[in-house]
């Protein structure tokens, strides 16, 4: 469990970088055991993230356990064993390769234990972004070798297969979430269909939603939207970071503030670093909160 702890830790972290810029920014919130509050009562494309994503922060940490010695039921991948080749050529399996089989498997029975006991149309919208999470783990597997040889002459190579830096992961999803296909299930629940006439069907490596997404842009408990009041924008930026997408229209604060950082620095014999104060004065800029009748109407 302190590994799926720290997994936990991991995918947020990675699910808050991947939407800092944007009105939904993955935001946590205390006390909450869904940790993102009602957002997730809805089948949202932002739940189906989340399931692909914090799926894919299971594997990764118990893979990663494993290969560290950390948990007594698993070890180093034992079935990456005897000779193999690459564009390269030949080489001998060694070291110790990530157990990704071990991570996989226990990803799949506890984090699928809850949707399989419940068998409706949101449990099987969950097990199928949870699938492209495990899915995307996988697929980011790299071959790290050693060389043996005189001077280095690589005449023979030892590898393994090794976890590839979970931002690879997170980035990977993130474009699953831009593509993601608005689905409704078959009238048996056992698969989806595509939710318009003309909509493309939904493969095994895209994320599946079924509702519509709020806008997120002011408060709304019921839909799980924080607002975006407050929020810092770029006032240049045409992007969704960008004052316009963000404040929705309507408006911006500007406060100028005196940065102070360190700069400068010089290493002095021996040895002590030494730096001198920079101050910056730059412009923040957060969104206005919408007037209160403005608000009343579009919640």
């Amino acid at each position: 469990m302190r590994s799926v702890g720290e997994g936990a830790r991991e995918w947020i972290r990675e699910c808050q970088h991947q939407f800092r810029h944007h009105r939904w920014n993955c935001t946590t919130l205390d006390r909450d055991h869904t940790v993102f509050g009602r957002v997730m009562l809805r089948s949202s494309r932002e739940a189906a993230f989340v399931y692909a994503i914090s799926s894919a922060g299971v594997v990764h940490a118990i893979t990663r356990a494993c290969s560290q010695g950390e948990l007594s039921v698993c070890s180093c991948d034992p079935y990456t064993r005897g000779r193999h080749h690459d564009q390269r050529g030949d080489f001998d399996w060694g070291g110790c390769s990530d157990n990704i089989h071990y991570g996989v498997r226990f990803a799949k029975a506890f984090v699928d234990a809850k949707e399989k006991r419940l068998k409706d149309a949101r449990a099987l919208m969950n097990l199928h972004n949870n699938r492209c999470g495990r899915t995307a783990v996988r697929r980011f597997l790299k071959l790290e070798c050693k060389c043996h040889g005189v001077s280095g002459s690589c005449t023979l190579r030892t590898c393994w297969r090794a976890l590839s830096d979970f931002r690879r992961t997170g980035d990977y999803l993130r474009r699953r979430y831009d593509g993601a296909v608005q689905v409704t299930a078959t009238q048996d629940g056992a698969n989806f269909t595509a939710a318009r006439q003309g909509y493309r069907r939904a493969t095994r490596t895209d994320l599946v939603y079924f509702d519509n997404s709020p806008d997120y842009c002011v408060l709304d408990k019921a839909a799980g939207s924080l607002g975006t009041a407050g929020r810092v924008c770029s006032k240049t930026s045409k992007g969704t970071d960008g004052c316009e997408i963000m404040c929705c229209g309507r408006g911006y604060d500007t406060t100028r503030v005196t940065r102070v950082t360190q700069c400068e620095c010089k290493f002095h014999w021996c040895c002590a670093v030494r730096c001198k104060e920079c101050r910056n004065t730059v412009d923040v800029h957060t969104c206005k909160a919408p007037k209160k009748a403005e608000w009343l109407d579009q919640t």
